[in-house]
Parts: C-alpha cells; sequence; structure tokens
C-alpha cells in the first residue's frame, strides 16, 4: 500500500507583516547603503571581527573627475587602482596609503573619502576617518555625502548625540531631495529614543516636492518602522498618514514594477487588498514570468485569512477584464486554498466542487494566453490529486508538450499521467524520454529520488519488476532518510507478487523502522507474512493496520478476509470482504471471493454493495 501526507497553513498578521515588510522594520537598525559593497577578504581584516556596517559598504569610483592638471591627474589615477588592487588583495594599510595619495590631489572626492573613511574605521581609527571627512567638505562643502557619514560615526561610534544631529541636518540642507539625510536623521532621533522627534523630521520631509518613486518609498518604508508594531494593527490615522507617502510612490512609480510591487506589498501586509490587488495585476502585466509577485498576492490572501473577499474582488475585476489571464491565476490559487482547507475538515464533496472551480479558472487562463507553462502543470497537478482524472491530464499535457518541447518537468508530469490512466507501457517509454530530456538540460530539480520512485512505480504496473526494484533502489539510494515509503513499495510489489519474499520481509521492516505506526507498512508486512504462511503474525499486523489507518482502506479489510478464510474463520472471512467491496464497489475480484466463498460453504447470503 502507499500513502499521501499533508500540510497546513497557519497565519496571523503579524506574520504576514513580518515576511513582507522585514526590511522595513529593519530599516532603523542597519541601513542599506547607497552603493554597492566591494567584498574584502576576511584574512585582511583582523579588527572587524563582529562590526560590519554600511560604512564600509562604498564601492570605488567609476571615474574620478580630478581637478588638478593632467600630470596630477594621472598620478592620482594610477593611485585609485594600485589602491583598488591592494584592497582586492586584502592589504588594507597599503590600500590605504594609495587612497590617501589620490585624496591629496583632490580631497573633495566625497565617494573616495568615505570610502577611505569606512576603511579607516576598520582599523579603529575613528580620528584619521573624521578628519578625511571634514577634508572633503572643506574642498567640496557643497556634498551631502560626508555630513552623513560624519553623523553615523558621530552617532554610532562616538554617543555624541547633538553633533551626529547637526552633521545629519546640514546634509539635508544641501540636498533636502535626498532621502538619505532625513534616514540619517530618523536613526538618530530613534536610537535617543526620541520616536516623536523622530516622526517630525520624516512629516518635514513629506513636504518635499520630489518626482522620485524612489524617494518616497524610502519615506514610507521609515513611517512604516516606526508607527507599524508587528503585534498589532496600525491606527487609522497612521494608517491614513502611511498610505500617502505609498500613494505618491506609485503616482511617479510609471511602469516600473519593481516599485509597483513594493507599493504593493506594503498595503498587502497592511490588509488593504483592495489596494494591493490592482497593483499586483499590473506588475503581473509588466513582467507576466514574476512569480513572486503571485504568490504574494496569493500568499497574502491565506495568511490575512481574507480569502472570500479576495474571491469576490478578482471575481469583480474578472467581470470587468475578462480578457486578463493573470486575474484567472490568482483566483484559482486563492479557490485552491479554500479547497484544501474543505479536504482537511473532511467535507469532501464540497472540497472536490470548490476544485473543480479552480480547474475552471487554470482552464480559462489557458484559453487566453497558451503559453504559460506553469499554469499546465497546476492544472495537470489538480486532474491527477483531487479530481482523478488522469485521461484529461494526459490530453492536457500532451498539448504542453507539444506547446513547449524540451521542457522535462512536462514530459515527467505526462508519465505521471499515462501512470495513473493505466497505459503503463507509454509510462514508462515517457518516463525514459524525461530522463533523457533531464539530462541533457542538467536538470536536477526533475532528476530526484522522486522522480525514480515514480519511475518504478510505472515500471511496477507495466510489469517490470526488476526495472522497477532498481529504480526504487536509485530513489533510495538518492535520499536515503526519507527513502521509507520506496523500500514499503519494493517489499509490498514482491509480496503481492510472491517473490524475494525473505528480502521483500527485510525491505518492509526498514520502511517500519522508520515510520513503525504507519498503517500502509503494516498492512505490508502483514500481507508478506501471508504469503510466507504466518497466517497467525499477519492476522495481528493486519488489525493493527487497520486500527491504525485514517481513513477505512478496501485493501486492508481485503487482506484481512483473505487470512481469516487460511484460518478457517470463514463467516469472519466475508465480513472483512463485504466491508471492503463497501468501500470499493466496483471490485470484481471482491465479488468474485464472496460469492464463491459462499458457494463452498452452502450459504445464500445476499451481497452488500455500496447502495449508491
Amino acid at each position: 500500500m502507499r500513502e499521501r501526507s499533508k500540510c497546513e497553513v497557519c497565519a496571523c498578521w503579524g506574520i504576514i507583516f513580518a515576511l513582507i515588510f522585514l526590511g522595513a522594520a529593519n530599516a532603523l537598525a542597519e541601513r542599506t547603503p547607497k552603493t554597492p559593497a566591494t567584498k574584502t577578504p576576511r584574512s585582511s581584516q583582523p579588527k572587524q571581527a563582529g562590526r560590519q556596517d554600511d560604512l564600509f559598504n562604498l564601492k570605488p569610483a567609476a571615474d574620478l573627475a580630478l581637478h588638478a592638471g593632467g600630470a596630477h591627474k594621472a598620478d592620482a589615477l594610477g593611485h585609485f587602482v594600485e589602491g583598488m588592487a591592494f584592497e582586492e588583495n586584502g592589504e588594507m594599510d597599503r590600500a590605504l596609503e594609495a587612497y590617501r595619495k589620490v585624496l591629496n590631489v583632490d580631497p573633495g572626492q566625497a565617494q573616495l573619502a568615505t570610502r577611505v573613511a569606512g576603511l579607516l574605521i576598520q582599523q579603529d581609527d575613528f580620528p584619521q576617518a573624521i578628519d578625511v571627512l571634514k577634508d572633503a567638505i572643506k574642498a567640496n562643502p557643497n556634498n551631502a555625502e560626508p555630513y552623513q557619514q560624519l553623523a553615523f560615526i558621530y552617532l554610532k561610534y562616538l554617543k555624541r548625540t547633538d553633533q551626529a544631529i547637526d552633521y545629519a541636518n546640514r546634509a539635508i540642507a544641501l540636498n533636502p531631495a535626498d532621502a538619505e539625510g532625513y534616514q540619517r536623521l530618523v536613526e538618530i532621533e530613534v536610537a535617543a529614543g526620541q520616536e516623536k522627534k523622530a516622526l517630525e523630521v520624516l512629516d518635514r520631509a513629506a513636504k518635499v516636492r520630489s518626482n522620485d518613486p524612489a524617494f518616497w518609498m524610502r519615506l514610507g518604508k521609515l513611517y512604516v518602522a516606526i508607527l507599524f508594531k508587528s503585534d498589532s494593527q496600525p491606527k487609522p490615522d497612521e494608517l491614513k498618514k502611511t498610505n500617502e507617502i505609498f500613494k505618491r510612490a506609485a503616482e511617479h512609480a510609471g511602469d516600473d514594477p519593481a516599485v509597483l510591487k513594493e507599493i504593493a506589498d506594503y498595503y498587502a501586509a497592511s490588509e488593504q487588498l483592495k489596494e494591493a490587488i490592482p497593483l499586483y495585476l499590473r506588475v503581473l502585466e509588466l513582467q507576466p514570468d514574476d512569480a513572486n509577485a503571485r504568490e504574494k498576492l496569493a500568499t497574502g490572501f491565506i495568511l490575512t485569512n481574507q480569502r472570500e473577499k479576495a474571491v469576490e474582488m478578482l471575481e469583480q475585476i474578472i467581470k470587468e477584464h475578462p480578457e486578463k489571464y493573470q486575474s484567472y491565476d490568482l483566483l484559482a490559487q486563492v479557490l485552491d486554498d479554500e479547497a484544501r482547507s474543505l479536504q482537511r475538515a473532511n467535507r469532501l464533496e464540497e472540497a472536490k466542487a470548490k476544485f473543480a472551480k479552480v480547474a475552471s479558472n487554470y482552464e480559462q487562463s489557458l484559453l487566453i494566453n497558451p503559453n504559460h507553462p506553469s499554469t499546465y502543470l497546476h492544472l495537470a497537478e489538480l486532474l491527477l490529486g483531487p479530481l482523478r482524472d488522469a485521461d484529461r491530464a494526459v490530453k492536457l499535457l500532451t498539448d504542453a508538450r507539444r506547446r513547449f518541447p524540451g521542457a522535462p518537468e512536462i514530459v515527467y508530469y505526462l508519465a505521471i499521467a499515462q501512470r495513473e490512466a493505466k497505459q503503463s507501457q507509454q509510462a514508462v517509454a515517457t518516463f525514459e524520454e524525461a530522463l533523457h530530456e533531464a539530462q541533457l538540460d542538467e536538470d536536477d530539480e526533475v532528476i530526484n529520488a522522486k522522480f525514480y520512485f515514480n519511475y518504478g512505480a510505472a515500471a511496477e504496473q507495466a510489469g517490470l519488476y526488476e526495472k522497477a526494484a532498481d529504480l526504487l533502489r536509485k530513489s533510495i539510494a538518492l535520499d536515503p532518510a526519507n527513502s521509507a515509503e520506496a523500500y514499503n513499495y519494493i517489499g509490498y510489489m514482491w509480496a503481492d507478487h510472491n517473490m524475494n519474499l525473505d528480502e521483500a520481509e527485510t525491505m518492509i521492516k526498514r520502511a517500519l523502522e522508520s515510520e513503525p505506526d504507519n498503517a500502509s507498512y503494516l498492512d505490508s508486512l502483514g500481507w508478506v507474512e501471508f504469503r510466507k504462511g504466518k497466517f497467525d503474525q499477519a492476522l495481528s499486523d493486519l488489525l493493527r493496520a487497520a486500527k491504525t489507518v485514517e481513513h477505512d482502506d478496501p485493501v486492508v479489510f481485503e487482506h484481512i478476509g483473505d487470512t481469516y478464510l487460511k484460518l478457517n474463520r470463514v463467516r469472519e472471512a466475508l465480513d472483512a470482504w463485504q466491508k471492503a467491496l463497501a468501500l470499493d464497489p466496483k471490485n470484481k475480484t471482491l465479488v468474485d471471493k464472496i460469492e464463491g466463498t459462499k458457494k463452498t460453504i452452502g450459504k445464500e447470503l445476499p451481497v452488500k454493495t455500496n447502495p449508491t
């Protein structure tokens, strides 16, 4: 016997807030630099243990616009390249020496000055770092960056809040449209326990005229970091204020999918799905294959437990824009989660009806956009799983394979569908084709332990028992820690076909070592014991399986009936078979067993069938 596993999803507002806005929540603790980092070998940083901050993560200047004459400029450029080489090799002292020669020619190179200051901080040389930055200010007093870095040093390392505030304010005065200066000042006020003053800084920034969506995004995240607490929802006035900032970001975002997605993340995190949905849909229009946006939207609905609202909104969007396939895909995801929730609650008929709606939405999506392979796979999983329509899955995946040649995952799913549709020989051939295509593509995501398990099951169904055993052994070898199911499959296959019984028993017992109360494995053990003539022991293990199984299983009851018959407990055998037949009314073998046994004992007991 084989078994299926389940998983459950739990949710709360705090969880989705943490997932989507983790970066914003940490904005005041560890800020991201304006410029990307250059990696420095660890071996060259003996004084850096325990300290890593944004002051060091400044990229080398791409072009030194030096103001000195030609010869001096050439020398400076040479020293700059030399410094980069030393830094790359981890020779920090020599790198600093080279960079300082550049600054001797032009101390107003603010970007290089902040880099040198960062390297000096690594060596705990705060006075020298401050001198370099102040020299840069003297040479180029209109550049805000050295002021920002000085504010950072005075706050974090020297604990001198007043000076830090002064430098941050001077940076803002020089460049009021740069969010960096406001963030520095907010960091200082928050570190001093002055959240009210930090909000006043943000309110001042909100009055700036800027068409830069990044400015408003950064400002919005700072508001979120201060006003929004992960254990409670924001107050209405706080929400309104923050919404206004993100609204400005959206107004200036144009068709930038990255910015639009971040704005949608904010609305989803704050449970404003009416605002989030159109933005996510716009992102998917701009980037149809953005799985991250799709997952965030669907996950947002689930985690905030707003499925009904999401369904209502998506259905309305579909009514207004029936030509957009993304809406059908998203609605399918939300309905799928509802269906699985019903399934877990054992409301199986309702779940099946809901799964049918899921499939219908995926089908509509494919009618509009048949060039989206993941939708074929989602629909195939439904047809092979809860809807149990393998023939339809075969037809769907055959079409997908024609549209997407060379896609091993689609071929793999087609092989599974053919196996479930009892097209055994064809399934084995298709599995081999999937294996070949995946090997050509070096696709390790397809060729794994599960692949060989499914391939082995197809070979067993086709009567290729030795091939099946070899494939299942490959599955075990690839993932020995999770191989119980494969051990059980080999053992049950051999027991069912009355072959290799000693090895079959060993295999099944290996499976039970991992899961001693697994009803499927207990049934397999009972069946191999039956085949070996150990009927009393077989009956004991089979009855344990019947007590342990989550839902009554016709195979277990059939095995129990067979064992009772071997023990000459005919009436009990008939009772067990009748239970099996009620669960599997189309099983002709069971009907033959019952009728044949009745004739043997000369009884005319009515055969029970499922009234449906």
